[in-house]
């Protein structure tokens, strides 16, 4: 399978999250290239947990599911480049790749305002590609916060 095809499985769970009333963010793990180990979407409302982030969700069910915190074989795709705390995981989880769909100006540390995932000073990098299915992406997330602003 491709990475087009993990990114519609990450936009599918970011959709969830639209449903939820979250930000519209999903992500999957995948191990090596054709077993997603685990889906999530942001959860941070529902749950009142600040650590209910896609990625960390969809990380820690990643583990679990293999018996290690070592994700050394997977691949992340996430509908929105990764903040610092997300970054900071990816680091710790040994993640071998980040696929994110849209660039994140205000939040984002894969790249737009940091790259903490391929800091020479850090002891892990990891391999990043962006752009994969990026405007169904960034429509999900305009159309949410459009939406929100009209409601308020």
């Amino acid at each position: 399978m491709n990475d087009e095809h993990w990114m519609s499985e990450a936009v599918h769970e970011a959709r969830k999250a639209a449903k939820l009333g979250e930000v519209p963010v999903g992500a999957v793990v995948v191990h090596g290239t054709d077993e997603a180990l685990s889906r999530a979407h942001n959860r941070k409302e529902t749950d009142k947990d600040p650590l209910g982030h896609a990625e960390i969700l969809a990380l820690r069910e990643a583990a679990r599911r293999i018996g290690d915190w070592r994700l050394s074989e997977c691949t992340l795709f996430v509908t929105l480049e990764p903040c610092a705390m997300c970054a900071g995981a990816l680091v710790q989880s040994r993640i071998r790749r980040l696929v994110f769909a849209t660039e994140d100006p205000k939040a984002g540390f894969c790249g737009s305002l940091g790259n903490l995932v391929q800091d020479a000073r850090l002891n892990h990098r990891l391999e990043v590609c962006r752009g994969e299915m990026r405007e169904e992406s960034r429509q999900l997330l305009k159309s949410f916060f459009a939406a929100l602003r009209h409601n308020t």
